[in-house]
């Protein structure tokens, strides 16, 4: 959770208790009545194999669109953030891969 409000910016929206795991969600800043990123908790198996599966074929499981990939690379970066991709070219997209996982 922190990795996503500390440093990617989000705002934690729910936080339910379901036993020993949680329903987390995050919203943006600018779009807090949006579309909530569901935290999927990495002590659930089908969660845990699922990303793992998806980051061994090199596949991300989640997209996120910023005005400025080559700022917010610098930022991250400077937060330690990890990228397997650095800012480049990808057809008509200008993309970059990091490693979300910590």
């Amino acid at each position: 959770m922190d990795f996503y409000t500390s440093v990617l910016g989000f705002i934690k929206k729910k936080d339910i208790p379901l036993g020993e795991h949680k329903w987390l969600t995050v919203v943006s800043p600018e779009e807090q009545s949006g579309v909530e990123l569901l935290l999927e908790p990495m002590g659930f198996e089908p969660a845990k194999l699922y990303q793992q599966s998806l980051k061994e074929a090199g596949i991300s499981w989640t997209s996120f669109v910023v005005d400025d990939i080559d700022k917010e690379y610098e930022r991250l970066c400077e937060q330690g953030v990890k990228f397997s991709i650095a800012p480049r070219e990808a057809g008509t997209a200008k993309i970059a891969v990091f490693d979300a996982t910590w």
